[in-house]
């Protein structure tokens, strides 16, 4: 897919004031740590997270949005009342029905002439949203969206160590819940748009390529727990060995159509080992990578955009510069762009 008058006009990020660390977490799961006899640190050891961000208990991913919204809007020369085109791209979602980009766009005051609905895609839905939104704006149906995501992680990472105190679990019986341990929570929003309508400094979505590999799908599941809660299992080592290896296939295709030269590049947020193997597979400089997962977690859909915008405010990514975003999901999915910021 190429584009040639697509814009991030504008990108804000909304983060919890919560803090929790690993040793945090590792002391909530002394009694686990202490029956299997089980090292502390080993959960920032392995990941390198240090701490993840929690939304206050009841906070709906629509509230997590809808921060993200208006603080984008705050920082766009564009009006609420221009927004054309909605998308909600997160994991987390209020409920089934309605979709939350409707609770999402009435908390943020967009115009009821917007088309609105949600993208799911596991980590990889604000990456979609994007391409959705371009494709869109390119052939001149919509001249500016609004992308938001608002991931909550506080239900599966509480009822996760619910369960790991709780259930008599051996030690290969909690490795599927490893990875929610590692899950944080944060939103993001974008304002995507037709190039005329930019007036400063355009950072052009120049276009991108995507793969599949689906007979992966059963490798991580998540679903609902209760009224409130949230689970998930996850085969970590089966997921990083598929996940890079689509990575490499989508890697090809990627710099056949947009080459492979960039300033920066900006991955989905899981942790050390999986961007060490991901930099090792596709043979890039792992000096180019800008990280936030030390400090935030794995945010799904929010991860990959929040670490961009995190990269444009320390000056990682200068105007001009060419960024690759390099984004996963279980499924499995990669979407990889190309940007020129």
């Amino acid at each position: 897919m190429k584009f040639t008058n697509v814009c991030i006009e504008s990108l804000a990020v909304a983060l919890p004031e919560e803090i929790w660390t690993s040793a945090q977490i590792e002391e909530r799961l002394r009694p686990l740590y202490d029956r299997l006899k089980l090292p502390v640190g080993r959960l920032e050891l392995m990941t390198g997270i240090r701490e993840r961000r929690m939304w206050p208990a009841g906070t709906r991913p629509s509230d997590a949005s809808a921060a993200a919204g208006r603080a984008v809007l705050a920082k766009s020369a564009l009006t609420a009342g221009q927004v054309e085109l909605f998308i909600h791209a997160a994991v987390s979602r209020d409920m089934l029905e309605p979709a939350t980009a409707s609770f999402a766009h009435r908390k943020i005051g967009l115009p009821a002439t917007a088309q609105i609905f949600d993208v799911s895609n596991a980590c990889l839905g604000f990456l979609n949203s994007l391409t959705i939104a371009a494709s869109m704006i390119e052939a001149e149906h919509i001249g500016c969206a609004m992308i938001v995501a608002g991931e909550n992680g506080r239900p599966l990472v509480e009822q996760t160590l619910r369960t790991l105190n709780e259930r008599p679990l051996t030690r290969n019986e909690i490795k599927p819940y490893f990875a929610n341990l590692t899950i944080g929570s944060g939103a993001v929003a974008a304002i995507v748009c037709h190039s005329s309508l930019v007036s400063g400094q355009p950072h052009r979505l120049l276009g991108g390529m995507a793969r599949a590999a689906t007979q992966h799908s059963e490798l991580c599941q998540g679903d609902t727990y209760g009224a409130e809660s949230l689970a998930m299992q996850t085969d970590s080592e089966a997921l990083l060995l598929a996940g890079v290896t689509l990575a490499k296939e989508t890697w090809r295709d990627f710099t056949a159509e947009q080459g492979g030269e960039c300033a920066r590049f900006i991955c989905h947020q899981v942790g050390s080992a999986h961007r060490r193997r991901l930099y090792e597979t596709l043979g890039l400089d792992l000096a180019k990578d800008f990280s936030t997962f030390e400090t935030l977690g794995n945010t799904g859909s929010v991860a990959l955009p929040a670490t961009l915008a995190a990269a444009v405010d320390a000056g990682a990514v200068r105007p001009g510069d060419r960024v690759g975003l390099l984004g996963i999901g279980s499924g499995l999915n990669c979407l990889m762009l190309a940007l020129e910021w």
